[in-house]
């Protein structure tokens, strides 16, 4: 399992998030807490937005704790709205492109989970990618995946309903060609404006998701783990959750994909 943070709000360093907290993304990468794999090795990648409609992008396969680069860069640019993610693969390379978030145009993406058995159907998956967005295809993860079919869903119309459509068909599919746990997923997206994230699991064992406002910051923090271990003012987003946070508003309401409603 990975590890991500996402922020949105007054603009901040991006290390005020990614490296400077007691338990930052990047202590996580090598230390997390609360997921089966402490250590979140398999590369690492931060999109940001800036004065664009499309977001910055950076993605390396080297640990996050040891690439000089992610240090400079996290400590000289600012962002209003930024994803950062760390990698433990789950059978797919390390390679640059597997690396998460993902973008395509304004849209950008980054998950945590897993869909089970996924080699066994990953060319009936890549066929749910439409073809006008196939070319954007770069790696193998199932996260991808997910991230294009959920734009051909109608991401950009209806990010929830897209979204849940997009899990039901890759459920749908591991249910019936995989295998157990079917889906566990975390992820967060964005279109530049709003900040969105589902916590969902076809079993009770979603990975963890907390979110919290920060007076001192002016923003919001959404996270795999919390930031700071003695901070108890976390709040953990319930399992079946999908979440839209826009500036000091936050709406969570029901995560419930269907895949006894879909083909495998």
């Amino acid at each position: 399992m990975c590890r991500w943070a996402a922020y949105l709000g007054e603009p901040i360093y991006l290390e005020d998030i990614i490296s400077r907290p007691g338990h930052s993304l990047v202590r996580q990468s090598h230390g997390a807490m609360r997921c089966h794999t402490p250590v979140n090795a398999d590369g690492f990648g931060i999109a940001w937005y800036g004065d664009r409609a499309e977001p910055g992008l950076y993605r390396d396969v080297m640990p996050a704790w040891s690439d000089p680069n992610l240090r400079s860069l996290t400590a000289t640019v600012r962002s209003h709205l930024f994803m950062a993610h760390v990698r433990a693969s789950t059978g797919t390379a390390t390679s640059r492109n597997n690396c998460h978030p993902f973008a395509v145009g304004r849209w950008s993406f980054m998950h945590n989970g897993q869909f089970g058995g996924y080699d066994g159907w990953r060319r009936s998956a890549e066929v749910l990618i439409r073809d006008d967005l196939y070319p954007h295809r770069k790696g193998a993860t199932d996260s991808e995946a997910l991230f294009l079919c959920a734009l051909g869903e109608g991401l950009a119309e209806d990010p929830c309903a897209a979204l849940a459509r997009a899990t039901a068909r890759f459920e749908a599919l591991a249910r019936s060609r995989g295998a157990a746990p079917h889906v566990r997923v975390t992820c967060a997206f964005s279109d530049g404006e709003r900040l969105y994230a589902a916590r969902y699991a076809s079993d009770d064992q979603a990975p963890t998701l907390y979110h919290r406002w920060s007076d001192t910051r002016g923003g919001r923090a959404v996270v795999s783990e919390p930031l700071e271990l003695d901070e108890a003012d976390w709040l953990e987003i319930p399992q079946g959750s999908f979440c839209v946070f826009e500036g000091e508003r936050v709406s969570v309401t029901p995560f419930a994909p269907q895949p006894d409603r879909v083909a495998a």
